[in-house]
């Protein structure tokens, strides 16, 4: 497995997520997690949303497992906080950061948390409250690294006003078919076209890369925002008679190509997977092992139906 800089130290370019292990018996989690280390994933993702309930999927991924101290030391546990699903709100206050990974220390059955994203942003974020938070978690040794999720770089930039930590990561929405954070500067000063509209800041994957900040993408193969996976869909079907072609080019499956056009990229990102299915988690991994070509690269970008001028 390929590794990306992540803070002073490397990542597997592969992230096994955990929102989806809820309904899973301790036996197909056991699977899950023994095929993520078999495919060189030692990385796994969590948030204290996950499951319907506050610390579901982390005390379900933890009781499954029963990871012993030396299995803990060998693997890298990071979690998210910052949403409140029962009140309708974000909440990055000193109060709730500590709460929250306390209660994340607990139902991992651990005593740190490897890295501690802040959860799409709170519009009413203090960077005061969260770098006193943050000094408290460090200092106590609870967590060992910080970064946030869903950011723009004014948002990150705010925060640096008072954090003294490194952010280490921006969890971001990506894939080759829902991929602004990349189309938009493509398509730059092109007026009238959609792509050339800036959102989510403009700019936010060379503001990471100037800044040491790792992209993980998320939902790496949804069409859009929750609208389905691309693979297979006739809806794509250009973009699906290159991929295989690809796939079958490299002794791949097509999931390993949509993880190889985002491990292309020399952001030196991680693709986070979402499936709980042990073969596709096996497929997909060995996507960051093929290095597709700037020519392959630029395909599969325009079979997606992105502009290119």
């Amino acid at each position: 497995m390929k590794t990306v800089p992540l803070g002073q130290s490397t990542a597997p370019a592969v992230v096994a997520g955990m929102m989806r292990i809820n309904d899973k018996s301790d036996a197909q989690i056991r699977e899950l997690y023994d095929a993520a280390r078999g495919s060189g994933i030692d990385f796994f993702d969590h948030a204290d949303i996950y499951g319907g309930s506050m610390h579901f999927c982390e005390e379900r991924f933890a009781s499954a497992l029963g990871l012993s101290p030396s299995e803990r030391d060998e693997i890298v546990l990071q979690t998210k906080c910052g949403i409140v699903p029962k009140q309708g709100m974000f909440d990055f206050s000193y109060e709730h950061i500590v709460q929250q990974v306390d209660g994340s220390l607990a139902a991992l059955g651990t005593d740190r948390i490897d890295v501690l994203l802040l959860h799409r942003p709170d519009a009413l974020v203090e960077p005061d409250e969260v770098a006193r938070a943050f000094d408290e978690l460090e200092s106590s040794g609870k967590v060992r690294a910080f970064g946030v999720s869903n950011h723009t770089p004014r948002q990150i930039d705010l925060l640096r006003t008072a954090v003294s930590q490194p952010l280490v990561a921006n969890q971001l929405q990506l894939s080759i078919t829902h991929a602004p954070i990349i189309a938009q500067p493509v398509a730059a000063n092109m007026a009238g076209e959609e792509q050339s509209v800036v959102r989510d800041g403009g700019g936010i994957v060379e503001y990471c890369r100037i800044n040491g900040i790792t992209i993980q993408a998320w939902s790496p193969f949804q069409g859009g925002f929750f609208t389905g996976v691309f693979l297979g869909d006739p809806e794509y079907a250009e973009l699906n008679a290159v991929i295989d072609r690809l796939a079958a080019a490299y002794g791949v499956e097509p999931i390993a190509i949509a993880t190889a056009w985002i491990t292309r990229h020399p952001a030196k990102m991680q693709v986070v997977l979402g499936t709980t299915t042990p073969q596709r988690v096996r497929d997909a991994a060995a996507g960051a092992d093929v290095a597709l070509t700037r020519a392959e690269w630029y395909e599969l970008f325009r079979a997606a139906g992105h502009v290119l001028p």
